[in-house]
């Protein structure tokens, strides 16, 4: 199927053919009818990618700096591969759009093949042929309902949300700043609603538009003479009850003049992307006001319960969520409560799409609503799509389930270049990172259907997916018989284990999880140093707070830090004392939200040796992350960030210091693939990884239990 993307770097905009998206459970595949252009959202998204280097960072400051600590703390190799992930990416476009479902998912009863749709969400609603929706991102039309109508239904929902931030009544009065189409939905739905409007804009024609097409009970541009008056006037005197800006400038103009204009006691509401130092006095402050921002599409948004998992909030309790918002918004198109027709000034069919974008950005002739519209005769294909002109395998020929950014910045780019090893296929949860990863990195193919990259080509499946979904690709693998490295945690559920650990005995192939510090340049010299006597050791780990709605400190995604994170470090002092984890205690310090990510494990090992892992959100970034102490026989060392290794013992210190930090990815993945080649087993003990496995869970059932040391 063909998608339209862009890359960030260059600004080069295309309509490629990429993997038919994958039908997730509680999503519907749904094939596009029309598409709706944001010149505001988007246009800028666009402006920016075709502006130079230096262009792109003055626009984006925040990121700026992100490189530069990356740059401090991971040197530059690291640096340039994680900058260029970005540039290089096939970025997608769109957000708004409706058509048909041609798939349901697992547990998804809402919707049926054949159902006309509209559908919201970046990164879902995209301009493409077809795409794939959570239920809550997704709702049900009429079947008679105009579907180039229903694709405004983002922005539609968007503006609703301002309306209801606003909470007016009947009677009362609203000023509109910004006439563009965040502004002139919200006008159509306020006036809809018996609401006074009155609208301001820069423009002289959008002005007009809104007058012309009965939007507005009064429109005015910002510069007209005694505005203010005017807007006095219209409200009795009184001044607006509410003002909602849907403006986008980097002007305080619209946050001041909302001031004085709205009523005493009045509401602010942001909409658009405006900034809000507003001055004090004379107004803010004066007539007490209120000021609100209103949020995408509603309650829901941003959150990875209602978005991804598809739980809704009790009606009874949040009265209008951003799918509620949708449904309303298309309930007023359908019963003809509101006519958005005139919107709609531009159609591009879907193959001229880079024409309709060259027209946002050029602005050569006016414009509000641009929509594209898709060939519905077309049949969508699930065929993998071909990136390479060779078939050449080799002894291992590997495909890639998965390639996000550690991927690409860690696995994928050390993967040697031998005609020993053969790259085979990718797939990956959006067709677009499948296209660029597979050209890239030279594979021959990249793919909608697990079949095609566990097929008879395929002996060995790289898995770096999100952690809940690694148990299961494991297991495929090992079904299929193929050799698996998959990044932490191995599993998420005690059962997978078991399941993992039976179905490795049977096929007999390599199982590998990237563990990497184990295989860094400095740990060798450590490990070298201590040999396998029994020693005390301690790891501390200056994690870094991560927020309570990131999908890793989702248990049933992520598996929260400890088996997503902490096994790393458990694996790390498995490895130097060179015997298994028998007994394990852990307290966590006490969290409002239960997150377990500051907490003091102690383990003890079969050969005698105890170990520390002091994992710590709560400390400040400016120090070190990782720092390691070893004490054994008379020895002891010290290891800092993986950059600097201190052993003591007689005599002077022995010191060694890397120019940049060294965490053993590309060590860790030659050693797989040479260990593979050249005796057919990884180079981390199956043993060790389901002790490892089996400790993490024992660290949270440990927890449970306030402390009590529990066996492994």
């Amino acid at each position: 199927m063909q998608q339209l993307t862009q890359k960030l770097g260059s600004g080069d905009m295309i309509i490629q053919d990429v993997p038919y998206p994958q039908l997730g459970k509680g999503m519907v595949i749904v094939k596009n009818h029309y598409s709706i252009i944001s010149a505001g959202t988007e246009g800028s998204t666009v402006v920016a990618a075709r502006k130079s280097l230096i262009g792109k960072a003055k626009e984006r400051p925040q990121q700026v700096k992100q490189v530069i600590d990356t740059l401090k703390k991971q040197g530059p190799i690291q640096t340039y591969r994680a900058v260029m992930k970005k540039l290089d990416a096939y970025s997608p476009l769109g957000y708004s759009c409706a058509g048909e479902v041609i798939e349901v998912g697992e547990g998804v009863t809402e919707f049926e093949i054949g159902d006309k749709v509209a559908c919201a969400g970046a990164g879902y609603a995209n301009h493409a042929e077809i795409v794939s929706v959570p239920v809550n991102l997704c709702v049900k039309l009429d079947t008679s309902t105009n579907l180039k109508d229903a694709a405004y239904n983002t922005l539609g929902a968007i503006s609703m949300q301002g309306i209801r931030q606003a909470d007016l009544r009947l009677g009362e009065s609203c000023v509109v700043i910004g006439l563009g189409l965040l502004g002139q939905l919200a006008a159509l739905i306020l006036k809809a609603s018996g609401v006074k409007v009155i609208g301001v804009d820069v423009s002289e024609a959008a002005v007009k538009q809104s007058i012309d097409n009965s939007v507005v009970d009064l429109g005015l541009t910002r510069n007209a003479e005694g505005i203010e008056e005017q807007i006095q006037s219209a409200t009795n005197g009184y001044g607006a009850d509410a003002v909602i800006i849907a403006a986008a400038t980097s002007s305080l103009d619209p946050i001041n003049f909302a001031g004085s204009i709205a009523r005493k006691k009045g509401k602010v509401v942001v909409l658009g992307a405006v900034p809000t130092g507003f001055d004090r006095d004379p107004f803010w402050y004066r007539k007490e006001l209120e000021l609100k921002m209103a949020c995408s599409y509603g309650p829901g948004r941003y959150d990875l319960n209602y978005e991804e998992k598809g739980i809704d909030y009790p009606l009874p309790y949040v009265r209008w969520t951003e799918k509620r918002n949708m449904q309303a918004f298309q309930d007023l198109i359908a019963n003809n409560q509101i006519n958005i027709d005139y919107l709609t000034t531009h159609e591009f069919d879907f193959e001229n799409a880079k024409d309709a974008f060259d027209l946002v950005v050029s602005k050569t002739e006016p414009f509000t609503g641009i929509a594209l519209k898709y060939n519905t005769d077309k049949v969508a294909s699930k065929a993998k799509i071909s990136t390479s002109e060779t078939d050449k395998l080799g002894k291992l020929n590997i495909s890639f389930i998965g390639a996000g950014s550690y991927a690409q910045g860690n696995l994928l780019p050390n993967i040697p270049e031998s005609n020993d090893v053969g790259r085979v296929g990718v797939l990956t949860n959006t067709g677009t990172t499948s296209k660029r990863v597979a050209e890239k990195f030279k594979f021959q193919f990249c793919a909608t259907q697990e079949d095609d990259v566990l097929n008879d080509k395929t002996n060995t499946v790289f898995v770096a997916t999100r952690h809940d979904s690694h148990g299961a690709y494991v297991l495929k693998s090992l079904e299929k018989n193929k050799n698996v490295f998959v990044e932490k945690p191995l599993c998420l559920l005690e059962s997978e284990l078991e399941a993992i650990i039976e179905a490795q005995s049977k096929a007999k192939t390599a199982v590998m999880v990237g563990f990497n510090r184990r295989f860094s340049p400095l740990t060798t010299q450590l490990k070298k140093a201590f040999g396998d006597h029994p020693m005390t050791m301690l790891y501390r780990i200056n994690a870094g707070a991560i927020p309570s709605d990131n999908w890793i400190q989702d248990m049933e995604i992520g598996g929260g830090r400890v088996l997503g994170e902490v096994c790393h470090f458990i694996d790390y002092l498995t490895f130097l004392n060179g015997s298994l984890p028998v007994k394990i205690s852990a307290t966590a310090l006490p969290n409002v939200k239960q997150l377990n990510d500051t907490l003091n494990i102690l383990i003890q090992f079969e050969n005698g040796s105890s170990g520390v892992v002091a994992y710590y959100a709560n400390g400040s970034k400016s120090m070190t992350k990782e720092y390691v102490e070893v004490f054994s026989a008379g020895l002891s060392a010290t290891l800092n960030d993986f950059k600097e290794l201190k052993i003591y013992g007689k005599g002077k210190p022995k010191r060694r210091k890397l120019f940049n930090q060294n965490k053993g990815q590309k060590e860790m993945v030659n050693a797989f693939i040479d260990g593979l080649l050249s005796h057919g087993k990884a180079p981390i003990p199956f043993e060790d990884i389901v002790a490892v496995t089996k400790a993490s869970f024992k660290v949270l059932e440990s927890i449970k239990r306030g402390g009590q040391q529990v066996e492994i």
